[in-house]
């Protein structure tokens, strides 16, 4: 029987998706990568990047891909305007545009999916399967260091989330292998704070490090009190699964694609 190669396969989590025993309602979720769709060139696969230059007929066919297997209407499938932000929307209904920028979203509302995109920087969903709320969120160092998954968080709680009933997952991002950055970087974090040193490792090259972004986001979730844990694929090594800025950069492409995380309470 002929395969669908247009079908999306998401990475999951157990963690993520438990039945709601309140409501009777089902979490459901996925980390979409570039597997699946019908994007073509440098956005080959499943891009949803509707700020890409990628032909906008198949971004949009790549979002009804991905809300028809989360099994929610594709204007349902909810996403910012990305901003590198702190900022927390709570959505009770599908966003129209101008979209609000802010780089995370909280709902208790079945039937819409909150969609992070992110091509390097960190996906991370959330969920309270007991309260039937869920979160989504966009942490790169930027958002993270300046409190975007705290927010996300407290947004929940504010919606009737019990912080350590709260799971959270960190999807596909950059790896520590491949995330290089200058001093000016590792010094902007150790003047926040200094016990921050932890998450650099040296570089072969002369005052560069090595920054492990995936247990910066998880540590941060821990010490907010939520059960977090990370997915540890890299975007950047895997050019087959999913689109990378910085890989980009490095071969100076035109532009890139970007996946999205998505997560939904199913009606």
């Amino acid at each position: 029987m002929p395969t669908d190669v247009t079908k999306p396969q998401p990475l999951r989590s157990t963690q993520l998706e438990k039945p709601d025993a309140s409501s009777g309602s089902t979490i459901v979720h996925g980390f979409f990568n570039r597997v699946g769709g019908i994007s073509e060139g440098i956005y080959a696969g499943l891009n949803v990047g509707t700020g890409s230059n990628d032909n906008q007929d198949h971004v949009s066919e790549n979002r009804r891909l991905v809300a028809e297997f989360l099994g929610v209407k594709p204007e349902n499938l909810t996403t910012v305007h990305q901003v590198h932000s702190p900022n927390v929307v709570k959505v009770t209904e599908p966003l129209s545009s101008p979209k609000p920028q802010a780089d995370a979203m909280v709902t208790n509302v079945p039937g819409i999916a909150l969609g992070a995109l992110t091509a390097d920087c960190g996906p991370v969903l959330f969920a309270d399967h007991q309260a039937g709320i869920i979160g989504a969120a966009h942490a790169g160092w930027r958002g993270a260091l300046g409190g975007v998954l705290e927010n996300t968080i407290t947004a929940m709680i504010e919606l009737g989330a019990t912080r350590e009933n709260i799971v959270a997952v960190l999807g596909p991002t950059i790896g520590p292998e491949n995330y290089e950055v200058g001093a000016e970087f590792y010094q902007q974090f150790l003047r926040e704070n200094n016990d921050f040193a932890q998450y650099f490792a040296p570089s072969v090259k002369p005052e560069h490090y090595m920054f492990n972004l995936w247990r910066f986001i998880t540590d941060r979730l821990e010490k907010a009190g939520v059960q977090a844990t990370a997915l540890e694929q890299c975007t950047y090594a895997d050019e087959t699964r999913f689109f990378s800025y910085r890989r980009t950069t490095h071969r100076a492409e035109p532009d890139y694609g970007r996946q999205i995380a998505a997560i939904a309470i199913r009606e």
